[in-house]
């Protein structure tokens, strides 16, 4: 795509300092970028780089342009918010033609819509559902009585069991699996019974998944994934989860069953939850922290194992730094109350 500064300053609302006609053909980061690319300055820090960059035109906050003298600009409220808005604009998704491989494996009684592309070696099984120009990647698997929405993109080797459901617009990384038995069992004498794993999983409009994240599907109703929420990449989501609408989690992060987390929640990687916990609106978890089962987080930002406020985190975890000289003082005290108790006995 090629657009002139003053049709992208349209996209995010923004004010052009310059030459509005510039044409702009990609982004780029400001040490990078060169003619025909525009990059965004963020803060103070990358004034300097800003100065160099040889960017056709620079996405600057509102009331900063006089720092920039002689260049083409577009002022803005949120620099980083703009240049997102304008990478989309100027970078589309791929949107295929639409086709049916030869190797693809399609039942009869599918319903793919005549725009969707169906890539090689892709399963589609009875009565699944695919949107309109939704793209199915190689080796995608959909079982049966899945149902896709419109605009999706399936990258390779995606797995949606029986039943499941996700929205429109929906992006599933490489490897992504919805609809796996979920982890329950029942212990007996002669070992482990499988609870029934018969419910769905339900993933609503504009989600995105990481490579390889699992979702379980519900022992019994669903396990759902709001819309606009975003999981890195090698998230396990255990059965009966409920993950709210716009929230974030970063990678490797392990939540169990049943656990709910409430909309707009923020998630570090490698956090560790434990069954039936709740986290509520508006709370913030910092990596490698751990929630222990039934554990309600609230609002605020929480560290640490177990988790904990983070101004309680940060006055333990100067005291556990401080451990080794504690130590020292300790054997020196130690030693000296051996030396009075000697002493004492002497008198």
């Amino acid at each position: 795509m090629k657009m002139t500064v003053q049709e992208l300053a349209e996209i995010v609302g923004g004010r052009v300092v310059g030459d509005s006609g510039t044409r702009i053909e990609r982004i780029a980061d400001l040490i990078n970028a060169d003619q025909n690319e525009i990059a965004y300055v963020e803060s103070e820090k990358v004034y300097s780089a800003a100065a160099e960059s040889k960017a056709s035109c620079l996405i600057v906050k509102d009331g900063t342009a006089s720092r920039f003298a002689d260049r083409t600009l577009i002022e803005v409220s949120n620099p980083k918010l703009a240049f997102s808005l304008i990478g989309a604009a100027l970078h589309p998704p791929v949107r295929r033609e639409a086709t049916m491989h030869p190797t693809a494996v399609v039942a009869e009684t599918a319903d793919i819509a005549l725009t969707a592309y169906v890539g090689p070696n892709v399963c589609v099984g009875e009565y699944a559902r695919v949107g309109v120009y939704t793209r199915l990647e190689a080796g995608v698997v959909l079982g049966a009585n899945v149902s896709v929405g419109d605009d999706c993109v399936l990258h390779p080797n995606v797995v949606l069991y029986d039943g499941v459901s996700i929205g429109n617009r929906v992006i599933l990384h490489a490897g992504v699996c919805l609809g796996a038995d979920g982890f329950g069992y029942v212990r007996h004498d002669l070992g482990y019974q499988k609870f029934p794993q018969i419910g769905t999983v339900v993933i609503e409009d504009e989600v995105e998944l990481g490579a390889h994240t699992c979702v379980d599907r519900a022992a019994l109703g669903r396990t759902r994934i709001g819309r606009g929420t975003k999981l890195d990449n090698m998230v396990h989501v255990g059965h009966n989860c409920d993950i709210g609408e716009r929230v974030v989690i970063a990678a490797q992060t392990g939540i169990s069953g049943s656990v709910v987390i409430e909309d707009d929640a923020v998630i570090g990687g490698q956090v560790g939850f434990g069954d039936h916990t709740r986290v509520q609106s508006g709370a913030v978890i910092g990596s490698k922290a751990g929630i222990l089962p039934g554990k309600i987080v609230r609002p605020g930002v929480w560290w640490g194992i177990p988790i904990q406020p983070l101004e309680d985190y940060k006055r333990m975890n100067a005291h556990m730094n401080r451990l080794p000289q504690m130590r020292e003082q300790i054997k020196r005290l130690q030693a000296e109350i051996e030396e009075l108790r000697s002493r004492m006995n002497a008198d």
